[in-house]
């Protein structure tokens, strides 16, 4: 597993049109395993500091809980309308629950000064941006996994 540092260290360019998709919308989805084994989908916010990518959460909301028992996840940057899409971004890897009460408030904010709530940071095991073609008759998927470099696929 890596650190969104080391990725950004390995993979600079990848890495910043990685950001850019992050931070273009305040959303973003999360896939975890339910305790049966099958997928969740939930909303949630995501943001870097410190050279790591985290991730917030209610107090024993569905998406903590099966990151406590199971911390496989799949994040979504989110994306734009289809007529302006411009690219998507996916992360997946596993996450740490973080409980230090002072980086809890510093990373929930808010909703952390509300009362209790969760905070994971985000190991990567697979980067990936999604984009069209400078013709956009064609995606181009660039991937990333630690040690492994940057591997492009082009598709039309």
């Amino acid at each position: 597993m890596a650190t969104w540092s080391s990725f950004e260290a390995e993979a600079p360019e990848l890495a910043a049109r990685v950001r850019e998709r992050l931070d273009a919308h305040g959303h973003k989805t999360i896939a975890t395993l339910r305790r049966d084994g099958s997928p969740r989908i939930s909303g949630t916010e995501a943001k870097i500091a410190h050279g790591e990518l985290w991730i917030g959460s209610m107090w024993q909301a569905l998406k903590a809980r099966d990151l406590q028992r199971d911390p496989r996840y799949a994040l979504h940057s989110g994306s734009d309308e289809p007529d302006v899409w411009q690219a998507d971004a996916k992360v997946a890897g596993r996450a740490e629950e973080i409980t230090d009460p002072d980086l809890v408030q510093e990373m929930n904010g808010e909703a952390a000064a509300d009362g209790p709530s969760h905070l994971f940071r985000l190991d990567l095991d697979e980067v990936s941006h999604v984009r069209l073609n400078d013709t956009r008759d064609g995606i181009v998927i660039e991937m990333w996994r630690p040690g492994r470099g940057v591997r492009t696929i082009a598709r039309k």
